[in-house]
């Protein structure tokens, strides 16, 4: 795909996000399912339920200004899922491995929250009002699910996490 507009690159980044968001609904079931905390298991189970609304928003995107969403496989969020399963493979305390699970995850919402942030304004820029709507609703929920994780580290899986210490020493 030539990127000759901003429409174009408007086109290319929600194609992105598109495969990037296919992929995290495969990946955040693992990640609940290892996860020790309830508070964290939590967050993971309702973003999931985010991330299908979010797609679904996606699509109304693609139908309103007519393309097709696919064509582009998200490499970045292929590499960050990895990085996650690699973390799962590890032998780890259980209460150090959800702080390592918050971690994965905040990598991934943060490179969501730059794509949507960039898509939303190229679709103001553009005049895509119905797609700066739902853009702006999905920022906000990836913004609020990376306040989620940072709340469930400072609450307690950090001091959770921070025993496995004590108990090595």
């Amino acid at each position: 795909m030539a990127l000759d507009t901003l429409h174009d690159l408007f086109i290319y980044e929600l194609r992105d996000l598109y495969d990037a968001e296919q992929q995290i609904l495969t990946g955040l079931p693992l990640m609940a399912q290892a996860a020790k905390a309830p508070q964290l298991r939590q967050v993971f189970e309702d973003h999931l339920k985010e991330t299908r609304d979010q797609i679904e928003r996606l699509d109304a995107i693609f139908h309103g200004i007519g393309v097709s969403f696919t064509g582009r496989s998200c490499k970045a969020m292929q590499g960050l899922l990895a990085e996650a399963r690699d973390t799962l493979q590890e032998e780890a305390d259980p209460e150090v491995l959800d702080a390592a699970l918050i971690v994965e995850a905040q990598k991934i919402e943060h490179y969501e929250i730059a794509g949507y942030g960039s898509v939303r304004a190229f679709a103001q820029e553009l005049g895509y009002k119905d797609a700066e709507r739902l853009l702006t609703e999905t920022l906000k929920e990836e913004s609020a699910a990376d306040e989620k994780l940072t709340h469930a580290a400072e609450s307690r899986v950090n001091e959770k996490a921070a025993t496995a210490d004590e108990a090595k020493v």
